[in-house]
């Protein structure tokens, strides 16, 4: 826990060392596509290097340089041929550096998929009318009863989500305030700890230095929902290519993420199958004629294959809309079932607001909004990631809004648990057992 503790510090003070240099990509690996913006900070030279949340060091910034491309080596949100990712990685780097005409030593990565499981903790301290401290602070962390995650896995995020003094809960930022008892909640997701080792080993085969990583349910939920959204509680639901992830926030905090592992790929490759013809023929239609309502117009709209397998008459069919809808429904139905289920499983009927965003790219199928309404019982708006400064026309769709949000994850960053100073006396001892050589390997 100690290797990790210092691990996802050392990323921090990265981070803060990148943004005082004024310069910083974003590295968006999802299964279709691998997306990069560089981001220039404004003002970077007056950071407060002190301080966390509200304090640590955000500064407005500017993307300066994007770019796409198809991703390879990654499924289901992760990583499984390392040297085509690395090329993927590669290249989208290159052209954002082009773009931007600078050169980017360090990135800050989301990644989806990896298994994400949360648990909510709980600590508590005697404080005897002090006035609280950042010491305290830290105390009251390393009381709370962290669970045995098991083998193999590792904390992503760990965010105070509410402090309370004696009978005063809801509280944000308690020090300075006297009180005789501080206690905290915490919401920790762990993933696979591999995923996040083979990510940081690609990112430094490409000659970079990974100065954060975050969960891609987290960052797409911070850029697709509005203020109130974040603050009286929503799930955002980002549809991508190989997984679906889901996040809950509540009090401007995520307090659940979970991960489907089934996306638009699937749809695709239903379409590929159902049609007979090849991926990237499947892709283009569902594009451009895809759908999940059928209307009684669609038996009788057309759509012509255009395969190039070289016999003419299986090359030129037509096949209707209602056809082609009647094979990518029962997917879609699939994956807004299996949402349902981790949401019902997360408790999310008990919160006072049940608003559902969808985003990501497969969330752009017509008429999904209203199935996913149906399905999900809850109202459901279609959300697109937040406008920020420089960011190209074509960068600013459904499908950027995990690397939009990583943006503002890197801009903004969200207390975590290491950014206090844990007494390394009050680390929990099974924890300890639990040594990570990962950091000394990749740092």
């Amino acid at each position: 826990m100690i290797e990790l503790y210092e691990s996802q510090r050392a990323m921090r003070n990265m981070r803060k060392a990148a943004m005082q240099r004024g310069v910083v990509a974003i590295l968006d690996v999802g299964t279709s596509k691998i997306g990069c913006l560089v981001l220039r900070f404004d003002g970077a030279d007056k950071l407060e290097v002190e301080g966390v949340g509200p304090m640590a060091g955000q500064a407005g910034f500017r993307v300066i340089g994007a770019a796409t491309t198809r991703s390879r080596g990654v499924r289901f949100g992760e990583i499984h041929a390392m040297a085509e990712t690395e090329r993927a990685i590669r290249t989208a780097v290159q052209a954002a550096q082009k773009m931007a005409n600078i050169r980017v030593d360090h990135v800050i990565a989301c990644f989806s998929g990896a298994e994400p499981r949360s648990y909510g903790v709980a600590g508590q301290l005697d404080l005897q009318g002090n006035l609280v401290s950042e010491q305290d602070i830290g105390r009251v962390l390393s009381a709370c009863d962290i669970p045995d995650f098991g083998q193999g896995r590792e904390v992503l995020h760990a965010h105070p989500v509410n402090f309370a003094l004696d009978h005063r809960s809801g509280l944000g930022d308690p020090r300075g305030q006297v009180g005789q008892q501080l206690s905290v909640d915490m919401h920790m997701l762990t993933v696979d700890e591999i995923a996040i080792q083979n990510l940081a080993y690609c990112v430094k085969r490409c000659d970079l230095e990974l100065a954060g990583v975050a969960s891609s349910a987290y960052v797409s939920g911070l850029s697709a929902l509005v203020e109130d959204e974040l603050e009286l509680g929503a799930a955002c639901i980002d549809m991508g290519g190989g997984a679906t992830s889901i996040s809950v926030f509540m009090k401007k905090h995520m307090i659940f993420a979970d991960t489907v592992t089934m996306g638009g790929d699937h749809v695709t490759s239903d379409i590929s199958m159902g049609l007979q013809v090849p991926s990237h023929a499947a892709e283009r239609i569902k594009t451009l004629f895809g759908g999940v309502v059928a209307t009684g117009r669609d038996d009788s709209e057309m759509i012509e294959m255009r395969s190039e397998t070289g016999d003419w008459e299986h090359d030129r069919r037509t096949v209707s809309r209602a056809e082609l809808i009647g094979i990518m429904r029962p997917r879609v139905e699939e994956i807004l079932e299996e949402v349902r289920a981790r949401l019902d499983a997360a408790g999310f009927e008990h919160l006072p607001s049940q608003q559902i965003v969808l985003t990501g790219g497969g969330s752009q199928i017509p008429g999904l909004d209203g199935l996913a309404s149906r399905i999900l019982g809850q109202q459901v708006r279609l959300g697109r990631p937040l406008r920020v400064h420089g960011l190209p026309q074509a960068a600013t769709g459904p499908a950027f809004s995990a690397a939009v949000g990583l943006c503002l994850f890197a801009a903004h960053p969200q207390d975590e648990w290491w950014d206090f100073e844990i007494p390394v006396d009050r680390y929990p001892a099974r924890s300890l057992r639990r040594a990570m050589k990962w950091f000394k390997d990749n740092w």
